[in-house]
């Protein structure tokens, strides 16, 4: 299953002095087992200029499959294999999170857009990035920067797959607003 991963977070005591706010396990925030997936938040900034002031823990804010507008999103995602979950929910589970786009058009309820970047990276496991034009493996140690293109992922393995990933708000392409997404 997935490893367990510790995260701390640095901040400022009440003499502004450096020291460790939060120190601990990252708790799983979210469950879609319609899609097979977990996601473990670990931070959230709005935007377009990251504060460091204060000291609540913005990775503990109320689930959103998208950053803020302007800002970013940073998690850890575990795919389970295909063969443990089924997408028969998988549009209710979609119509709930209004900033991803379902792309209706596709024979896979899962194919979707964000109007994001994305900087995922493999930690364990494995995973097909699929495109509308094709698809490729990715394992540990592999990196895909996806570019608000339509896409979904595809786990055949017997075993789940693991990354991290850095969501950045990014503008609407335009050429996408009126197309056969939901």
């Amino acid at each position: 299953m997935v490893p367990e991963f510790r995260r701390l977070v640095t901040g400022h005591d009440e003499h502004d002095r450096s020291c460790f706010l939060f120190d601990g396990k990252a708790s799983p925030a979210v469950t879609q087992l319609g899609r097979g997936l977990r996601f473990f938040e670990l931070w959230e900034t709005d935007g377009p200029v990251a504060s460091n002031e204060g000291n609540d823990d913005a990775g503990q804010r109320q689930f959103s499959h998208h950053p803020p507008r302007g800002g970013t999103r940073f998690r850890i995602v575990e795919f389970l294999p295909d063969s443990e979950h089924c997408t028969e929910s998988v549009t209710d589970e979609f119509r709930s999170m209004d900033t991803v786009k379902q792309i209706e058009s596709s024979d896979d309820p899962t194919m979707h857009r964000n109007e994001t970047v994305d900087y995922n990276i493999i930690i364990s496991g494995e995973i097909h990035a699929v495109t509308e034009n094709g698809e490729r493996l990715l394992k540990a140690g592999d990196v895909i920067i996806q570019r608000g293109t339509a896409h979904t992922w595809r786990n055949r393995s017997d075993r789940p797959c693991v990354f991290a990933s850095v969501m950045v708000s990014a503008d609407a392409l335009e050429r996408f607003c009126n197309d056969t997404t939901r």
